[in-house]
């Protein structure tokens, strides 16, 4: 049994770039999830709003009361547990989760779309395999018959290429490697040394939990995927790059 540590029970952490018109719904719906927890929020050099009503958010923590009114909906969002950390520029998604991790105190840490892509509702079922010690790492597959949306077939197509690819390297037989949601126990971040700096970094801390085999589980979980339009980041070149990363991260480092 491993021993509970002296932090909140889960961590999440939160990278946000440009994602204004969705960062306080987000934030209200993880709020909103009846589990002990603490909010660590990176922005990465956002240049839409969100960098400033961050700015606002951090100078609400830790004032009295521990509250701060939500610009957009007047909801009332408690702010005891919210850390807020600011990148100088614009690094990528893998700089500003790796800055969050450096932060959590957590028992357990989960990565967290500052989109609405997924629902943190399902932290529930993520946490189960994790409670009954069964897994270290638990993956929220968007392909294993959770609630969504049909989507256009070229980004499924992409999507089980990589994973695929990724899959022959690593010995896993995952259905969602890219998925958002990855829970980690803290001590299997603590024994990580990331190095991506953008989307690189999904195949990348994949291959180093299949290279340390730690225990790995996927749950299904509801996914609501955007549009490029609507604010989608994740490009080709981030394909290309994953690739590369998949490669260099099973059997060359």
């Amino acid at each position: 049994m491993i021993p509970r540590s002296s932090g909140p029970k889960l961590s999440v952490v939160m990278p946000a770039y440009n994602e204004r018109s969705t960062i306080e719904e987000i934030l209200w719906r993880v709020q909103e999830v009846g589990i002990e927890k603490e909010i660590i929020l990176v922005d990465d050099g956002s240049t839409d709003g969100t960098r400033e009503f961050l700015q606002e958010l951090a100078r609400a923590v830790g004032q009295e009361p521990a509250i701060m009114t939500l610009p957009g909906t007047g909801r009332r969002l408690p702010t005891e547990n919210i850390r807020v950390f600011f990148q100088d520029q614009n690094h990528g998604k893998g700089a500003a989760v790796r800055r969050g991790f450096q932060q959590a105190r957590g028992e357990f840490v989960i990565v967290q779309d500052a989109d609405l892509e997924v629902d943190p509702q399902d932290y529930h079922k993520l946490l189960e395999p994790m409670e009954q010690g069964a897994a270290d790492v638990v993956y929220g597959s968007r392909f294993l018959g959770g609630p969504r949306p049909v989507p256009r077939s070229w980004p499924v197509i992409a999507n089980k290429c990589l994973t695929l690819f990724s899959n022959l390297f690593t010995g896993l037989n995952l259905s969602d490697v890219w998925t958002c949601y990855k829970l980690f126990r803290s001590e299997v971040l603590k024994k990580i040394e990331l190095k991506e700096d953008r989307f690189g970094f999904e195949p990348e801390v994949t291959a180093k939990v299949a290279k340390n085999h730690w225990r790995i589980y996927e749950v299904p979980i509801s996914y609501h995927g955007r549009t490029y339009a609507a604010g989608k980041k994740i490009g080709w070149k981030d394909g290309i790059r994953g690739l590369w990363c998949t490669v260099r991260y099973s059997i060359l480092d």
